[in-house]
């Protein structure tokens, strides 16, 4: 699979449209700016379901990828590593942030299991099996999987947007699960934002500390050397530093793109995919929004360089999506204050006939003074 070919078949949203939204929000009977950037994100959701009025956001979706990472093993996260399967469990009990937002905002969640590096007999029935393989290489000193298995993630990304696609889900909030994952994350920002270690690293969602974080820049150090060399082949670069949850993510916003599937990002590994879409395809960021700013370095390098402006900036680093969620009621308000606020009645005729009498006689009497001023000079 070759990544560029992305770029031929992703287009930007419907300019058109938006510009038909952007005259619409001029007739509405709130002032225009007063609703402040609601107003932007009514016309970019208009603009991606090509719609004005823009249909309101009736069946949004979590979708989490979850992986374990064996760069983990270093000591480089708040968690043990292969305890990802913990963290899936706890969200399809019911027991996680995401999955608390989740049940009070009626949205359903679906966890695929890209990478885990556990007993399948561990997870729970509700987890989508399309394993890729069971976690990854130790990225700073060999590859994180092969060639092979970075295409076959890709393709498993892709197909689960087309399904969530078919099956009508008008937006996605998309998140993580993993223990070590924002370590590959920050190797992929530095390497295509052209960064050293330092610059990127960040405390991840558990929080570490300074031995820990230690730990975790020199890992990103020895990754960036490996991850350079590739820097010019998008799938490789994951394969060599990335993992198959990162890629799956990364071909699932590609595809999300193509089939005109708004999704919001969540943290710094959403982020980081988000960086090699772009990287594939130009136009990507265009259907994407940033749920918020999670305090990782990285993830503020990775939206700056996208163009991508976060909505929050609650410092939420939990991960699974949780940041991304709470931004879904924002953007659920902007389609609906665009949709169902009313448009300011026309004008009466006989009221604008002498409205614009009385403005033609005003410019009649503006252009008599001046006269009066040229002869008095």
């Amino acid at each position: 699979m070759n990544l560029d070919d992305f770029s031929d078949l992703i287009e930007r949203p419907d300019g058109g449209i938006r510009y038909d939204a952007e005259a619409r929000r001029e007739r509405l009977s709130v002032p225009v700016g007063a609703l402040g950037r609601l107003d932007e994100l009514g016309e970019w959701l208009s603009a991606a379901q090509a719609a004005v009025p823009v249909r309101p956001v009736e069946r949004p979706r979590v979708v989490l990828f979850a992986g374990d990472h064996g760069v983990a093993a270093l000591g480089v996260s708040g968690r043990r590593a292969g305890t990802t399967h913990e963290l899936v469990r706890a969200v399809l009990d019911g027991a996680s942030p995401v999955a608390v937002l989740a049940r009070r905002m009626n949205v359903p969640v679906r966890v695929v299991d890209a990478g885990l590096d556990c007993d399948p007999a561990l997870l729970p029935a509700e987890v989508v099996r399309r394993r890729v393989r069971n976690g990854t290489g130790r990225i700073d000193v060999e590859d994180a999987m092969t060639l092979d298995e970075a295409n076959a993630a890709v393709e498993l990304g892709m197909a689960i947007a087309d399904e969530e696609a078919d099956s009508g889900t008008d937006l996605v909030v998309l998140g993580d699960l993993s223990v070590g994952g924002t370590t590959p994350a920050s190797t992929l920002i530095a390497a295509l934002c052209g960064t050293d270690a330092s610059v990127v690293t960040g405390r991840g969602g558990a929080g570490i500390d300074d031995l820990a974080w230690m730990r975790k820049c020199a890992a990103i150090r020895d990754a960036l050397r490996r991850a350079r060399p590739v820097l010019g082949d998008q799938l490789a670069l994951l394969a060599a530093v990335g993992g198959p949850d990162l890629a799956a993510t990364t071909g699932f916003l590609l595809q999300s793109a193509v089939r005109r599937m708004p999704v919001i990002l969540d943290g710094v590994v959403g982020a980081a995919c988000g960086l090699v879409a772009q990287r594939a395809a130009f136009r990507s960021p265009d259907w994407w929004l940033a749920g918020q700013l999670t305090g990782e370095p990285a993830q503020a390098k990775a939206l700056d360089r996208m163009a991508v402006n976060p909505l929050l900036d609650h410092g939420v680093r939990v991960g699974e999506g949780t940041g991304a969620l709470l931004a879904l009621p924002l953007v659920q308000s902007a389609a609906a204050l665009a949709a169902e606020l009313p448009e300011r009645p026309a004008p009466e005729p006989e009221a604008k006939e002498a409205a614009d009498a009385e403005d033609g006689a005003g410019a009649e009497g503006a252009g008599g003074t001046e006269g009066a001023q040229g002869v008095e000079v």
